[in-house]
C-alpha cells in the first residue's frame, strides 16, 4: 500500500515509539526514513496524505505541540488522525487547534493510558495491537 503517510509523535514514553514503529511496519513505510519522527520533526510536512500525531500528556498540549499543530494546514498533511496517551481535554484542544489551522482532522481519536516509567515498558500487548491497527487501518480506509 503506497501512502504518504508520517506518524510524529511528542512523549518521552518508549511504548509510543514502539507503537509508531508498528504502524510503519503494517503499511510499509519502511521506504520513508522520516515516516517516525518526533514533535517538531526534523523534516517539515510537506503534502502528506496522512499524519498521525501521538502525544503525551494531560490537560493543555505543551506550546511545543500546539505551535506545531496550529501550523499543521492542508498543505502539509491532507489528513490527521491523533493518537493521545492522556485525557479527554488535551485530545479536545489538540482537535480544536488542528481545526483552526484548517486540518481535515479526523474525530475518531484513539486514547491510550500508557502508565510506568518514561523509557521502560516500550512492549506493546496483543489487545493493544489489535486496538492500534484496527484504528489505524480504520483511518486509512476513510481516505481513499
Amino acid at each position: 500500500m503506497a501512502l504518504k503517510m508520517r506518524f510524529l509523535y511528542y512523549s518521552n514514553k518508549a511504548k509510543i515509539k514502539a507503537m509508531a514503529e508498528l504502524i510503519k511496519s503494517e503499511f510499509d513505510l519502511a521506504q520513508n526514513h522520516n515516516a517516525i519522527d518526533i514533535i517538531p520533526p526534523a523534516y517539515s510536512c510537506e503534502n502528506e496524505r496522512l499524519v498521525i500525531l501521538a502525544v503525551s500528556g494531560k490537560g493543555d498540549p505543551d506550546d511545543i505541540v500546539r505551535r506545531f499543530c496550529s501550523e499543521l494546514n492542508k498543505k502539509k498533511a491532507q489528513n490527521i488522525a491523533l493518537l493521545v496517551d492522556g485525557d479527554e481535554k488535551l485530545g479536545n484542544k489538540l482537535l480544536d487547534t488542528l481545526k483552526a489551522a484548517g486540518s481535515n482532522v479526523n474525530e475518531n481519536v484513539l486514547y491510550f493510558k500508557i502508565g510506568g516509567l518514561p523509557f521502560f515498558g516500550g512492549k506493546v500487548s496483543e489487545d493493544e495491537k489489535k486496538t492500534l491497527l484496527d484504528w489505524a487501518h480504520q483511518i486509512v480506509d476513510n481516505i481513499q
